[in-house]
């Protein structure tokens, strides 16, 4: 199958910003990670957001913007345009050089239990503007069908993986707000699923207690006491007994009982569990993985990754050391699933979101 060029676009759950990225694939094999961009979010905008989740939580219909969902989806919308277009410029990319985008929106309420999950953000008025084709909606006929929705980047894993010279199997876990792993082992389905809070909990200590976002290179953790009696609380709810696929809406365990903690003791407990979700979730693996691989935001934090090496007994590696993107690996995996969408490739698996067949996803808005 010939290589399409392909941008991607990701909003993360921890409102930091738009990871932005360009791939070229035919859906199967990665031809070129091209260039990598980024556009934050201003304060404000992350405030818009922030409320827009708390709106979301009264949800029943995926369609409906009451509130200020509708300012946070035009916000989105106009914001992924604005980085798309400052991606093209400080690239020297031409526009008729692309030929689809995969703009994934900002996640504001996932129950897959309830058959709804939403994600803000108009692909359609995006393509108009961009004046190119834009795939959206990923997640909707997977959670439609039955499965969880979650996590969709897996097949862009075993993509990547194909080309890797540490041994087999590979386990790779992105932790953003949400953190979730893949077990790939060959040419083998992906195995995946939600371990359980990402950064979110980390992030919401931070912010509440300093202003600032998150907990950078994990100075506060690293100078903290770890409070196991909370751990192992936290650890005990259903969430992390039940077996795989299963998925995480971004407000479970966003905010941890840590008020009576000190700031340090707080940020080293939440950092605790996040570490001790992800080993536990290894358990639920098919095997034990030769090597580990670990990207997103929670890849940059040092107190996390020691603690996470720590539990897990095994050298993880930073997504770096083998080549690949900690941060923007999300954006190259909407630009991947983008082009299987065009092509009529399935985007999920029995394996990765208990949907009961291989699932293709996405709409196509043409620009």
């Amino acid at each position: 199958m010939a290589a399409l060029t392909a941008i991607g676009l990701m909003s993360g759950t921890s409102l930091d910003g738009i990871d932005v990225a360009l791939i070229e694939s035919d859906g199967e094999t990665i031809a070129r990670l091209g260039p990598i961009g980024y556009r934050p979010y201003a304060e404000e905008e992350r405030a818009l957001l922030r409320a827009a989740l708390a709106e979301a939580a009264a949800l029943t219909d995926r369609a409906a913007r009451p509130g200020v969902l509708a300012g946070a989806e035009r916000l989105v919308t106009g914001a992924h345009l604005q980085a798309i277009e400052a991606f093209l410029l400080s690239n020297r990319i031409e526009r008729a050089t692309i030929d689809i985008v995969g703009f994934h929106g900002q996640t504001v309420l996932h129950r897959p239990q309830s058959r709804l999950t939403v994600q803000i953000g108009n692909g359609a008025a995006l393509a108009r503007e961009l004046r190119l084709p834009v795939v959206y909606d990923f997640r909707a006929a997977d959670v439609a069908a039955g499965g969880e929705g979650a996590p969709l980047v897996p097949v862009f894993h075993r993509a990547l993986a194909r080309g890797l010279e540490e041994p087999h199997p590979v386990a790779v876990v992105n932790i953003g707000g949400v953190a979730n792993v893949t077990f790939l082992d060959g040419e083998a389905d992906p195995v995946a699923f939600d371990t359980g809070p990402g950064n979110a909990p980390i992030d919401e200590i931070v912010r509440t207690r300093t202003g600032k976002r998150f907990d950078r290179d994990g100075v506060l953790a690293a100078s903290g006491k770890v409070h196991y009696e909370i751990v192992t609380k936290t650890l005990a709810d259903p969430f992390f007994s039940r077996r795989p696929p299963k998925s995480l809406d971004h407000a479970q365990f966003a905010r941890l009982p840590l008020d009576q903690l000190s700031l340090e003791d707080a940020a080293a407990t939440a950092t605790a569990v996040v570490a001790g979700s992800i080993a536990r979730a290894a358990g639920f693996l098919p095997r034990k993985p030769a090597t580990w691989i670990v990207a997103g935001g929670g890849a940059r934090n040092r107190a996390l990754m020691t603690m996470l090496r720590e539990w897990l007994r095994s050298h993880a590696l930073v997504a770096e050391a083998v080549g690949w993107s900690a941060d923007a690996l999300e954006a190259q995996a909407f630009a991947f699933l983008a082009v299987r969408t065009l092509k009529g490739l399935p985007i999920t698996f029995p394996t990765t979101t208990g949907v009961p067949k291989p699932m293709q996803g996405g709409v196509v808005a043409r620009g």
